[in-house]
């Protein structure tokens, strides 16, 4: 099982350290020829305008086919705004792949970034969050399960393949989030 990591800006490194930390190879993806042989994809963090524009339409368009072929993704923060169907102030998605409508740095500015420790679904307790402009889930579809919210707002979600976070689990030491995605991966490998 190889896991790739989207590397076109944001918290890659962080990522592979936290898959590392289970034992699972990953892939820094830059191109499409870079999706061959993976199981899974994380797309991270950063900024998702700079990442879509980098991403050609032809990348994002490959990556709504695998998402839509059953391919797990899991996308935090920015990665999660690329995957959401609706984005707020925006007429369409990127990837359009999980039934979400998202609000962008709902969270606040940099300077109102914060830590703090989320229940969720499937996960556990206290598990550590970092929230860094953080986009909020503002609604989702029936088949969407919300499995984290803070202060009245969804910070997580799942939709059969895709799971997406508003934070960055990746900059904890904590891995069960990844854990969570990994047991995801090994769902649909024959």
């Amino acid at each position: 099982m190889i896991v790739g990591i989207l590397a076109l800006q944001g918290a890659v490194r962080e990522h592979r350290t936290s898959l590392e930390r289970l034992g699972i190879e990953s892939r820094i993806v830059k191109t499409m020829d870079g999706l061959r042989g993976l199981s899974g994809l994380v797309l991270p963090g950063g900024e998702s305008t700079a990442m879509a524009l980098l991403a050609d339409s032809d990348f994002l368009g490959r990556l709504k086919a695998l998402a839509r072929s059953g391919f797990p993704m899991f996308g935090t923060c920015a990665g999660m705004i690329l995957l959401a169907t609706g984005v707020q102030g925006r007429s369409a998605g990127y990837i359009e792949a999980i039934d979400i409508t998202v609000s962008r740095n709902a969270s606040g500015r940099q300077v109102d970034s914060f830590e703090t420790l989320l229940d969720i679904d499937e996960i556990g307790k206290d598990v550590p969050a970092v929230f860094i402009r953080a986009p909020y889930i503002t609604g989702h579809g029936s088949t969407v399960r919300p499995m984290a919210s803070h202060d009245g707002h969804c910070v997580m979600a799942r939709e059969a393949n895709i799971l997406v976070a508003s934070f960055h689990p990746e900059l904890t030491e904590d891995t069960r989030v990844h854990e969570y995605f990994v047991g995801m991966v090994k769902e649909t490998i024959p």
